[in-house]
């Protein structure tokens, strides 16, 4: 019954995130991590770490992975159908009515007002998951990487997918040696 378990929790968590994967991955966070327990915080941060690493929509990836440990190959199965389904259900119903009001000012405003909610919820989880990272490996070396990545993507303009592969390398090979 994991499976079932599953498609509710992607399913409410990709129904609710208006706006793509940033408004999705705090509610998937909160399904996948608080209601169910399929992850823990550290494991949470790398998968997402990971997802953003590799190509494509950030939703599927974790859906793929904690579907599949939770539940093996029929969970990839229930994560992604959960995960894809309403997506592309709603999509479909969602473009033919904005076509249909697409100078409304309603619909001009509830976009507007759904980003704040969105910068809210990627701050509620990024402080999450810094302070799990802090309380793993200490303030200091939290405040020299965030520095070290601030500077590489904002100063160096380097892209943001190798310096999450450089994070992974620094974590895995120095980290543990200190």
């Amino acid at each position: 019954m994991e499976w079932l378990k599953l498609v509710f929790g992607f399913f409410i968590a990709n129904v609710l995130g208006y706006g793509g994967g940033p408004s999705s991955i705090p509610l998937m966070y909160q399904e996948i991590v608080t209601h169910y327990h399929w992850t823990n915080d550290a494991e949470f941060s790398n998968i997402l770490a990971l997802g953003n690493a590799l190509p494509g929509p950030i939703a599927t990836k974790i859906a793929t992975y904690v579907g599949y440990e939770a539940a093996g190959w029929v969970g990839i199965a229930a994560a992604l159908i959960a995960t894809i389904v309403p997506s592309a259900v709603a999509l479909i119903i969602l473009l033919k009515v904005l076509k249909k009001h697409r100078s409304s000012p309603v619909v001009k405003g509830m976009t507007l007002l759904v980003q704040p909610v969105i910068a809210i919820m990627m701050v509620l989880l990024t402080w999450q998951m810094g302070r799990t990272s802090v309380h793993d490996i200490g303030i200091w070396q939290g405040l020299i990487i965030a520095a070290v990545a601030f500077w590489a993507m904002q100063i160096r303009r380097i892209h943001p997918a190798f310096v999450i592969i450089a994070a992974f390398a620094y974590g895995g090979l120095v980290l543990p040696l200190l």
